[in-house]
This record gives structure tokens, C-alpha cells and sequence, in this order.
């Protein structure tokens, strides 16, 4: 047993970083701690480790701004009156004396709503979190009416987030597949077709669907009680009350130009931009309340754009340290007759590194020079490595503090201040999926 894999400081700054979070210490600072801790435990020094951490910043400069403007076109979109019209349809409903079969109907079609319109954001219409802070948190006083537990939301989100992309070769699945995870197969040596993809990412991507499955009819199915009118102040503060009909219409027309503007020109920030003007033009806003609208949007999702920012240098850290290399490389020690153990330990390590970064994307091509070589040597097939690298990646993206899929969720959930990141977006997410996804993923590289 080669018991360096526990001194690595990748492996341990990943840990402090959960700790740090668990104990409710701020994501960022958190992030900052671990990165310092991880240079010092890989001999680079503080000047070295803070230069290190600086230079990965600008790698999520353009995130951060992404959602900075996503956040104020979400904004004026709630100003519009067309979420609070969907909220109030839905109370309308229930507001109504049904029977309890009528309400366990209701609530588990909006349950099925909420699973379709986010695996809808993977492919259909390929908007990733976008759609979380314009549809979630008109919706909180539904959920809490409906004594819903915003556990189970964040899973079902988080599940439309990934899955999509693990299976489906379309949309974001396109590049993860095609582009992320086959490119760096090839790269690394071994000819693998498109159309074996698929095949091989079924049966992790069940592991996922056994999570989601858990998370709704076991572990959170039972009735969850919020402060109702904490909710509801909090949602009246953001939303106008009194509907206007046009402005709602307006609304429509300027989701619709945003989204071509996006396909068009690939830019959710000149998207974002259409979108806010076409509600100047119209003239349901001044040109001054621009201003407002931007820096509410800066609250609701600025905090996901600065852990981002925070994330890459974190990671930029870990490349420098030199851990990232070392952890794969060990691997290679347990290959021939304990193909079982080294299919975990791939598995692990992918979890491991996932979990820094943040970025299911990011991971494949630092894992795949070594593991596609490694899996070569075992006499794996093509489908069984595609698995394996894919599983490695896909890991740690639920249930990672710094991953857009669990950032997301958080921030349409907690926008009445009622959702806890760690304990109620991450380790929901990392219980339910990283376990079921490791399990899959091993026998997904045993079997096939």
C-alpha cells in the first residue's frame, strides 16, 4: 500500500476545504485557506502559494461577469410581473379545498416540472443555471404552501445539471462527450467512437437516477415547515405584486431575444444585455433603473461569479503543487491482478479533484494522460475506459461547494435567506449522487 496518496496536498487541501465549509466558514475564505495550506504542504511557501492562486484568477473573470449580468436580466425579468403570474396561478390552485390526493398530484408534478425544465438546460435549451434564479425563487411560497423540502429541490436541480451531460450527446453533453472526454481518449492513444459513449455512460448515469429517486420518495419526502413569512416578504421585495399584462409580454419577447442572442453569438453577457434593453425600449423600465436592477442582480448571483473566481485560483494552486500528477500517477502501482482496486482508486481520485476544482470538464483532461495508458495495460475495452474517465469526471460535481451545478440551486433556494449551501445544497447533493455514481462507475468499468 503506498501510503503517500494520504500526504498528497491536493488530497488534504480538498479536505480542508470541506472542513472549513462544514464549519460554515465562508466559501471563499475557505478556498483561500486551502490553497494557502496546499502550497505550504507541497513546499512552495506562502509568497509562492499566494503568486500561484493569483495567476488562476483571471480564469474565472469572465464567469463571475457571466452571472453578474444573467443576475440583473433575472431581476428584470421578476420586475416584469411574468413569474409572480405563474406564482400566482399555482397558489390559485392551491389555495383551493382539495383533497390530500389532489395535493400529493400537484406536488409531484411540479416535482416532475422542476426534473424536466432542468434537464431541459443541458439540451433542449442549453442554458445551464440560467433558468434557476428566474423560475426558483417566485416559487418558495408555493414550496413552502406545499410543505416542500427544499433538500429534495436542490437534488432534483442538481440532477438535471449533470446527468444530461453525461449521457446525452447533445447540448452540453455535445462538448463533455464529444469534445471533453472522447477528445482526451484519443489524445491519449486509444480510438474510440462516438456512438460507444452512450452505451458506456448508461449505466453511471442510473447510479444518478437511483439518487434522485432516493432523495424524492425516501429521504426528503416528508413535510418540511419554513418561516411562511419570511418567504413571502422576502419574494414581495423582489417581485411586484400588481401584474401587468404588457410588461408580461414584454417579458416573453425579451427571454426569446435573449436566448437567440445566445445561440447567435455564444455570450450570455451581451445576451443578458439584450434582454434588459428590450424592456427599456419598451419602456416598462427607465434607462435609470438600470442601476438597481444590476446591483440586485450582482447580490442574487455575484456570489456564485466570486467563488468561481476564487475556485480557479484554487486550482491553479493544485496544478502548481504538483499533487494532481502524483495522485494519478499513483494508480499505476495497483494495476495488473487488482483491477478492481485500481478501477476505484481512478474513480476516487477523479471525486477528489472534482471536488477542489469545481469543473467536471476541467478534470477529464488532467486525469486522462494517465488513466487511458493505464486502462490500455489492464486490457480494458474502449467503452469501459470511456466510463471510467467519464464517471472519474463527472464525480464531485454534485456535492462540490464550488460547483456551478450545487451554486446554482443554492441561489434561487436561498433568495428568502432559508437554504444553507453546505448543509442543504452540498452534502444532500454529495450523499445522493457521488455515492450511487462511484458504485456505478466501478461496476461500469468491471463489466463492460
Amino acid at each position: 500500500m503506498d501510503w503517500s496518496l494520504l500526504w498528497n496536498p491536493v488530497l488534504l487541501s480538498v479536505v480542508l476545504l470541506l472542513v472549513l465549509s462544514a464549519l460554515r466558514l465562508n466559501v471563499v475564505f475557505s478556498l483561500i485557506l486551502a490553497s494557502v495550506a496546499g502550497g505550504l504542504l507541497a513546499g512552495m511557501g506562502v509568497p509562492e502559494s499566494i503568486q500561484a492562486f493569483y495567476r488562476g484568477l483571471g480564469g474565472g473573470a469572465g464567469i463571475a461577469m457571466n452571472y453578474a449580468m444573467l443576475g440583473a436580466f433575472s431581476i428584470a425579468i421578476s420586475r416584469s410581473g411574468m413569474t409572480e403570474l405563474i406564482a400566482q396561478k399555482l397558489f390559485e390552485r392551491i389555495g383551493k379545498q382539495v383533497s390530500p390526493r389532489q395535493v400529493f398530484w400537484f406536488k409531484y408534478s411540479l416535482i416532475g416540472f422542476l426534473t424536466l425544465a432542468s434537464i431541459s438546460s443541458q439540451n433542449l435549451i442549453p442554458v445551464h443555471i440560467a433558468f434557476i434564479p428566474i423560475l426558483i425563487p417566485p416559487l418558495l411560497p408555493v414550496f413552502e404552501r406545499l410543505r416542500l423540502d427544499r433538500r429534495m429541490v436542490a437534488c432534483i436541480l442538481t440532477f438535471g445539471l449533470i446527468t444530461p451531460y453525461m449521457v446525452l450527446p447533445v447540448g452540453f453533453g455535445k462538448i463533455f462527450i464529444n469534445e471533453v472526454v472522447l477528445g482526451s481518449i484519443r489524445k491519449s492513444g486509444m480510438a474510440v467512437t462516438a456512438a460507444e459513449a452512450p452505451g458506456a455512460m448508461l449505466i453511471p448515469a442510473l447510479g444518478m437516477v437511483a439518487g434522485l429517486l432516493i432523495a424524492v420518495f425516501i429521504s426528503y419526502r416528508r413535510p418540511r415547515d419554513y418561516n411562511r413569512a419570511e418567504t413571502e416578504r422576502e419574494v414581495r421585495e423582489t417581485e411586484p405584486v400588481k401584474i401587468d399584462r404588457r410588461a408580461v409580454l414584454v417579458g416573453v419577447v425579451a427571454i426569446l431575444i435573449a436566448l437567440a442572442g445566445q445561440f447567435l453569438m455564444d455570450s450570455l453577457i451581451v445576451a443578458s444585455v439584450l434582454g434588459v434593453l428590450v424592456f427599456v425600449i419598451s419602456g416598462v423600465f427607465r434607462l435609470s433603473d438600470t442601476q438597481d436592477i444590476f446591483t440586485r442582480g450582482v447580490y442574487l448571483m455575484g456570489g456564485i461569479g466570486l467563488v468561481m473566481i476564487a475556485a480557479s485560483g484554487f486550482a491553479e494552486v493544485m496544478r502548481a503543487t504538483g499533487g494532481v500528477d502524483a495522485m494519478v500517477e499513483c494508480v499505476a502501482k495497483f494495476a495488473g491482478d487488482y483491477r478492481g482496486v485500481t478501477v476505484f482508486l481512478m474513480l476516487f481520485i477523479g471525486l477528489v479533484i472534482t471536488m477542489g476544482i469545481g469543473s467536471s470538464f476541467s478534470t477529464v483532461p488532467l486525469i486522462a494522460a494517465i488513466y487511458v495508458p493505464l486502462c490500455m495495460a489492464m486490457g480494458l475495452s474502449p467503452a469501459a475506459t470511456i466510463a471510467i474517465v467519464g464517471s472519474a469526471g463527472a464525480l464531485g460535481d454534485a456535492g462540490s461547494p464550488v460547483s456551478e451545478s450545487v451554486l446554482g440551486p443554492t441561489a434561487g433556494l436561498n433568495a428568502d435567506g432559508q437554504h444553507d449551501h453546505i448543509y442543504d445544497s452540498v452534502i444532500p447533493t454529495f450523499l445522493h449522487y457521488n455515492l450511487p455514481l462511484l458504485a456505478a462507475g466501478w461496476i461500469a468499468g468491471m463489466v463492460l
